[in-house]
């Protein structure tokens, strides 16, 4: 068994029994579903710190939204979730979902950062044998940008329309769904383009490459060079960039030869800041020095890394993460640094 499965049944089994050895603190940590990049890094993160040391178990729970799973954390009820610079940013401001929250600026001052990693391009698939071989496509086409009202969601349509100028519900159909149940029309071929963000080579595009000939709709960079700027416009937004699926990452499974570009974000885990110091330290320091041991074994690992960790995205480090990126060397950001 290769130490990926090995992480990844670990994981699975942390997941199983909802639960830890007496012996350990539970640290729960909230993340979007399975079948997401955050869900992968998150469930990996936490099969890691279980594997490195005994002082505390991560104990994963992949139900529910993001932007609730921040307000929950704040208030005490979670010790660690995802988030994003653009959630952060609408929590510590009182705008979009959380207008109606008025403690949200509060609470916001109790979230801090372990690391960031990269959400991923935006994979925009199709089967090869339906014939599209760009976004403007899938016009007509059924179509799942995400779960309806999430952030994956807004971002994929911000993309789709800033590329080709169509509207949802208009220039084609919105296939309503969560992930599993979306992930599951696709491979019944009952959804045309199958929409979702992940770290290349991307294990959910693997798998289903592995039976079936995909495309991967999206401009080439000689196409992206001659674009106006509101076409490139979401890639410019607060914790978002422009991001490549390389040729060739996925073998013969994916039909493109040249690299395709696609939306980028930028994710994280955040903590609250009343967690203890001791208790962040020994977690962000069982996890990198246990990833480092598994990059040979999973590849899309790479791009999770300790610069990218620190880089500023509007939340400052939690004091005791930032104690172990000082303790290695790290050079930290002024913005991400813990006042």
């Amino acid at each position: 068994m290769n130490a990926f499965k090995k992480w990844a049944l670990a994981g699975a089994a942390v997941l199983a029994l909802g639960g830890a050895p007496q012996a350990a603190d539970v640290i729960k940590m909230a993340t979007i579903a399975p079948g997401t990049s955050a869900y992968l890094t998150q469930s990996t993160m936490a099969s890691i710190v279980n594997q490195e040391q005994d002082d505390y178990e991560i104990q994963v729970d992949a139900t529910g939204a993001a932007t609730k799973h921040i307000i929950d954390m704040a208030e005490g009820e979670l010790d660690m979730v995802m988030t994003s610079p653009t959630v952060y940013f609408l929590m510590k401001n009182g705008k979009a979902m959380y207008q109606k929250i008025k403690k949200a600026p509060e609470l916001s001052e109790n979230v801090r950062l372990v690391f960031w990693y990269p959400y991923g391009a935006y994979h925009v698939l199709t089967y090869a044998d339906d014939g599209m071989t760009k976004l403007e496509d899938i016009k007509g086409k059924k179509v799942f940008l995400g779960p309806p009202g999430g952030g994956a969601w807004n971002a994929a349509n911000q993309w789709i329309e800033a590329q080709t100028g169509y509207k949802v519900g208009e220039d084609y159909e919105n296939f309503k769904g969560s992930w599993s149940s979306a992930f599951q029309a696709f491979q019944d071929k009952q959804v045309d383009v199958y929409i979702n963000g992940g770290i290349a080579p991307f294990p959910q595009v693997e798998q289903l490459a592995a039976t079936n000939k995909l495309t991967i709709l999206g401009p080439s960079k000689e196409e992206v060079d001659n674009q106006s700027e509101d076409q490139l416009k979401p890639t410019k937004a607060l914790g978002r960039f422009l991001d490549v699926i390389p040729a060739g990452i996925y073998g013969d499974g994916v039909t493109n030869t040249d690299d395709v570009y696609s939306l980028g974000a930028v994710v994280g885990v955040v903590t609250r800041s009343d967690l203890d110091d001791d208790t962040v330290y020994k977690i962000t320091k069982a996890f990198w020095e246990g990833a480092e041991k598994m990059r040979a074994d999973a590849p899309w690992l790479d791009r999770v890394t300790l610069d990218y960790a620190v880089q500023e995205g509007g939340v400052r480090l939690h004091l005791g993460a930032q104690r172990y990126y000082e303790e290695i060397g790290l050079e930290i950001p002024d913005g991400t640094k813990a006042q």
